[in-house]
């Protein structure tokens, strides 16, 4: 019997929708996240304004503020950090899986993720180029036939959007670089070479991590460099 995939609740469609907000500007860090205001624009009742809002608070992009409510929280090179050093051991553990389990399948499927990933990057969409990256790494979630790594990653999905979508607006050349090294991870994956699969998976997410947590640090010096200028200006007046 074939399982028909669950339609998309209506707290879903919230949190994405207001992840799509935070992750292409629209909402910036500090932005007040007024529980009324986004009913009526997304058309809903509160209810799932408010659960939705809980779970991205969860995931690190909504933060509470005192007397404030909740607001759009900053990035933070250290949450990243922590994030991208689970997301590591879970990928790799899923790639190994899927050397194991999964190795027929990974040929028949995986060569059309890369396909779609590398017309991603030659459109130049950043919107494409983080869907097809998430398709690949759920795909290989999927493979190693352990439903407790894609639920584990599932919440953290929102935040992860968000960081790519930060730094791939820099690093154009990175989404090629990335690519290449999705071919290497599934050909290790289709070949049956586990603990390679798991080292190049683990090694991709690491290296990955290093340069937007890079980018963040610069950032954060930047914006405080200009507090501290705004301040002084304001002082000397």
């Amino acid at each position: 019997m074939r399982i028909v995939p669950a339609a998309p609740s209506l707290v879903d469609q919230v949190v994405e929708a207001i992840t799509d907000e935070i992750v292409s500007g629209v909402l910036t860090p500090g932005s007040r996240l007024i529980q009324d205001d986004l009913a009526q624009a997304y058309g809903v009742s509160r209810q799932p304004v408010q659960q939705a809002l809980i779970l991205l608070r969860g995931c690190g992009l909504v933060q509470s503020a005192p007397g404030r409510g909740l607001i759009v929280a900053p990035l933070d090179p250290a949450f990243v950090r922590d994030l991208y050093e689970m997301r590591a051991v879970l990928e790799g553990l899923a790639a190994r899986l899927a050397a194991e389990r999964a190795s027929e399948r990974a040929a028949r499927e995986g060569p059309a993720y890369i396909a779609a990933g590398h017309e991603a990057v030659k459109s130049g969409l950043v919107n494409r180029k983080i869907e097809t990256d998430i398709a690949f790494h759920q795909f290989l979630a999927d493979l190693s036939g352990n439903a407790l790594i894609g639920e584990t990653m599932a919440p953290h999905w929102p935040c992860l959007k968000r960081v790519m979508s930060d730094v791939l607006q820099k690093e154009q050349s990175m989404s090629r670089m990335v690519w290449d090294e999705h071919e290497d991870i599934l050909a290790a994956v289709i070949e049956g070479r586990s603990a390679e699969a798991e080292r190049l998976s683990r090694e991709h997410i690491s290296r990955a991590a290093s340069v937007f947590i890079h980018h963040l640090k610069i950032q954060q010096d930047s914006n405080s460099k200009q507090r501290r200028t705004l301040a002084a200006r304001k002082l000397s007046v």
